[in-house]
């Protein structure tokens, strides 16, 4: 081994050993991942279908606004 490779691994090591505890087990903060992928999933899929709920409506405005002359 080289002086540098001892060097950084020596500083590596030391490193290591004064390292911080979670404030919580690693487990749990893939479960709060979890619900809140979950929550946001359940919030996506209740706008679903939503066009079709107000298909009158779209219809009205569709048939009011074609051919009005401004070449869209």
């Amino acid at each position: 081994m080289s002086l540098i490779t001892a060097a950084l691994t020596g500083t590596v090591l030391t490193e290591t050993v004064h390292a911080r505890e979670l404030p919580m087990e690693a487990w749990m903060y893939g479960l709060i991942a979890l619900i809140i992928f979950a929550a946001l999933g359940i919030v996506t899929a209740s706008y679903r279908d939503v066009a079709n709920r107000h298909r009158a409506k779209a219809e009205a405005y569709a048939a009011r606004h074609t051919g009005d002359g401004h070449g869209h």
